[in-house]
């Protein structure tokens, strides 16, 4: 392993642990022995269910092929195990493991793995944090298995890189913009302007302007799913609420499946940093909680169903039926709705022409990458618009934070609120918002009106941060659910007066957070009355379970 990939020593002995005679016994059992020779190939990137192996003797090197050949990682000796987050995942492996000295490997297969892991809290913590820091390694170094080609300029390289690093995926970046040696490759072998990004995954599939569903696909995020097994419970969205419903449940011995459109962690994903969540005194980013979270509900044994989207619940008997976005369907005894909100969007009649290309519904690093020393807007008065615009003024000239009201107080956290006072980076405008935005292919001016007096006034400004207000994600709902008039999921005590809910079938009463469809919970944004906060969030996903529990012994 170069000094590169490894910041210090102490990173290094947890992140390549040598097991000790007493635990290799521990994991003896649990396997079988495996005689092993020279140039045999344990593993390739993308292929899953990979067995988890213990050296008892001989040697394996760990590679990551790439376009010039392969770039060593490191080399296991005996004590050594193999194995890094898609062990906990299920999703396809990001390298290559070759032999290179005969000997013997304790072969364990996914399963067995899982049991060693459950019973034994010691070995549970070595593999747990070695599979994270040989992760976060990956990710520091660039070395995942795929090579992304693109322009910072183009809105669906900007959602790629998002997908990968919200995903937890280790990439190689190229910004063609800036090294012009790949930009004459490309052009050499007729790639057109409409074909970037580019993308080549597992060192063999070339992909010209994917989805992210097809980078997903490629990936193997999914591979390990069976759609048509009847689950316990289903968990739609990987926000807060959802992945705390999915660690309960998964730990509890539920065998639950989550389904997310993107990545994991919803609208708090984008967020820079918490610093009113309970437990982080210095605050959390949204993606290290979110990331933290699907590592937790993977390791009890949660599916994530990844860059899939449900279509519509057909909820005229149980198992309940969920529709995916391709015609897939998935059988549930029960549901956790935990699908969250959209931000809403100004009424710009060109709007749209520039989201991703100046106009982004989220500050993550990347983004800040892109207006660096450069003045943005965020727009918005709620927490999210509050700790964007702290997070970029530390990279950007100036933030101009526009608000439609005339105060923060009644929408934003006092804490927040006093750090944009205090910032000489951050220029506050209240009653104030865009009216135009003007630009070629990206965004070049941007003219806001004070509402207070009238006047307008034109900026060129290349970087618009919106985040106001929120609709609910319930369109595939109607017909099922009873909705308030924001289209939010009513749910529990509500349904006694909603307006056109549905006559309610069970002899009992609707449980707390359940919806008017009997076994089908709300959780977070997407209910109706709910607390925006993410321990509120949090707690609904862990009672919804609690709940989940009744309804499942009524079965």
């Amino acid at each position: 392993m170069s000094s590169a990939l490894v910041p210090s020593a102490l990173d290094h002995t947890q992140a390549f642990p040598v097991l000790t005679a007493a635990q290799i016994a521990r994991v003896r059992p649990c396997g079988k022995v495996r005689n092993v020779e020279p140039g045999e190939i344990l593993f390739e990137p993308g292929d899953v269910r990979v067995p988890f192996f213990v050296l008892l003797s001989g040697a394996v090197e760990i590679v990551q092929p790439d376009v010039n050949g392969e770039r060593e990682i490191t080399t296991h000796a005996a004590g050594a195990f193999t194995g890094e987050m898609t062990m906990i995942s299920g999703r396809g492996a990001l390298v290559r493991g070759r032999v290179t000295a005969p000997g013997e490997f304790l072969e364990l297969n996914s399963d067995e793995f899982r049991s060693l892991v459950a019973r034994d809290a010691e070995l549970n913590e070595i593999f747990m944090r070695a599979f994270i820091l040989r992760r976060l390694l990956l990710i520091n170094s660039g070395r995942g298995n795929v090579i992304l080609m693109g322009s910072r300029h183009s809105a669906k390289t900007l959602r790629l890189r998002e997908f990968l690093s919200r995903n937890g995926h280790p990439h190689t970046y190229v910004d063609l913009d800036t090294d012009k040696g790949f930009q004459v490759l490309l052009d050499r072998f007729s790639v057109k302007v409409e074909e970037i990004p580019v993308v080549i995954c597992n060192g063999r599939t070339v992909l010209r302007s994917p989805s992210t569903q097809e980078l997903a696909d490629c990936l193997g995020f999914n591979t390990s799913i069976l759609p048509s097994q009847i689950r316990d419970v289903v968990v739609v969205g990987a926000g807060p609420s959802g992945l705390a419903a999915a660690v309960y449940a998964a730990s509890e011995g539920l065998d639950v499946l989550v389904i997310e459109t993107e990545a994991p962690g919803g609208q708090a994903g984008s967020s820079s940093k918490i610093e009113n969540y309970l437990g982080f005194p210095t605050g959390v980013s949204g993606q290290e909680l979110a990331a933290r979270a699907t590592t937790q509900a993977q390791k009890f044994g949660a599916k994530m169903m990844i860059s899939r989207s449900v279509a519509r619940l057909n909820c005229g008997r149980r198992p309940y039926e969920l529709v995916l976005d391709d015609g897939q369907t998935i059988p549930a005894h029960a549901v956790v709705i935990a699908s969250g909100a959209r931000y809403n969007k100004p009424d710009i009649a060109n709007l749209k022409q520039f989201e991703g290309q100046g106009v982004y519904y989220g500050a993550t690093y990347i983004e800040s990458q892109l207006c660096e020393n450069e003045d943005v807007i965020v727009v918005g008065g709620g927490n999210s618009a509050g700790q964007a615009a702290v997070f970029l003024a530390q990279t950007a000239r100036r933030v101009y934070m526009l608000v439609r009201s005339d105060t923060l107080a009644d929408t934003m956290s006092r804490y927040l609120i006093h750090r944009i006072e205090e910032n000489p980076a951050i220029e506050m405008h209240y009653c104030t918002e865009i009216v135009a935005l003007d630009g070629g292919t990206q965004l070049e001016r941007v003219t806001w009106r004070d509402k207070s007096t009238g006047e307008t006034s034109t900026h060129e400004i290349r970087h618009v941060f919106v985040m106001t207000g929120a609709s609910p994600r319930t369109d595939w709902l109607k017909g099922c659910l009873a909705l308030d008039n924001k289209g939010f999921i009513v749910t529990g005590r509500d349904l006694d007066t909603a307006v056109g809910a549905p006559a309610w079938p069970l002899p009992r009463a609707p449980q707390m957070l359940e919806t008017s469809l009997p076994g089908v919970f709300a959780v977070g944004d997407v209910r109706s009355g709910s607390v925006k906060r993410v321990a509120s969030s949090v707690g609904e996903g862990a009672i919804a379970i609690h709940l989940v529990h009744r309804v499942l012994a009524e079965l």
